[in-house]
């Protein structure tokens, strides 16, 4: 009778499964970046296999979290995913009122509150309220009389980064807006859709006192100043009479 042992040996070689002898190589290199890596010094005791693996393990999985485009690394493979759709242009997110599309959820949700009129950020000093949270801290800088951005030509101080690069061309004489119209240049793209007001002829600040429209809301709070005076003129004399001269 022959021994059954041979057989179901030979059989458990065959259907071990086999690595790929690429692979094994690979992370043969590997480890042994990792061994010189830990170079051991005299009196050290060198890394243990497992130690070496544990070491190559974590290398790889820091790999696997980096943008292969800009090196840029992430805690999580899904935080990767959504860092990728810079790179790809990708934005599965889409607004189905505007159209507009978004690579993340988050901005999506955000963007809505545009159309819904919701504003859940409320500054506690004048009880104005925001879309985002960034836009109320940029604001909370009025109260707070904060000017950390300096201008290094003239000292002038600012409260927002913009507003002084936007001041700085003046010093440089950057006017990159131009009106397609007349030509003119401007400094900022601000200024430009105020000046094209003279074109359209838009006026889209109208006097609450009378049928009077502006183009500029400086304009209409100039012109308001008028019906103040007026009202304020018109309670003095109304109660003069009825004042009782003092001799």
């Amino acid at each position: 009778m022959s021994d059954p042992e041979p057989c179901r040996m030979k059989h458990t070689e065959d259907t071990e499964e086999q690595r790929d002898p690429m692979e094994e190589s690979e992370e043969s290199e590997e480890l042994s970046e990792v061994e010189e890596e830990h170079h051991v010094k005299p009196g050290e005791k060198p890394l243990s296999r497992s130690k070496t693996k544990k070491t190559l393990r974590k290398r790889r999985e820091k790999k696997s979290t980096t943008c292969t485009q800009c090196g840029k690394s992430f805690t999580t493979k899904q935080n990767l995913d959504v860092h990728m759709r810079i790179h790809t242009g990708e934005k599965p997110f889409t607004c189905d009122q505007c159209g507009k599309s978004f690579s993340q959820s988050s901005n999506l949700k955000e963007h809505m509150r545009i159309h819904t009129g919701e504003k859940p950020f409320t500054c506690d000093q004048c009880g104005k309220t925001f879309i985002r949270a960034k836009n109320l801290k940029k604001h909370l800088t009025v109260h707070t009389k904060e000017k950390p951005h300096s201008c290094s030509v003239c000292g002038k101080s600012f409260s927002l980064l913009p507003h002084l690069h936007r001041h700085e061309k003046i010093h440089t004489g950057v006017r990159e807006y131009m009106c397609f119209e007349c030509e003119k240049t401007f400094i900022s793209a601000s200024c430009l859709k105020r000046h094209q007001k003279i074109h359209t002829g838009e006026k889209p600040y109208k006097c609450s006192h009378c049928d009077k429209r502006f183009s500029r809301s400086s304009d209409l709070k100039t012109h308001e100043r008028i019906h103040t005076e007026r009202s304020r003129s018109h309670v003095i004399n109304a109660a003069k009479p009825f004042l009782v001269h003092q001799p």
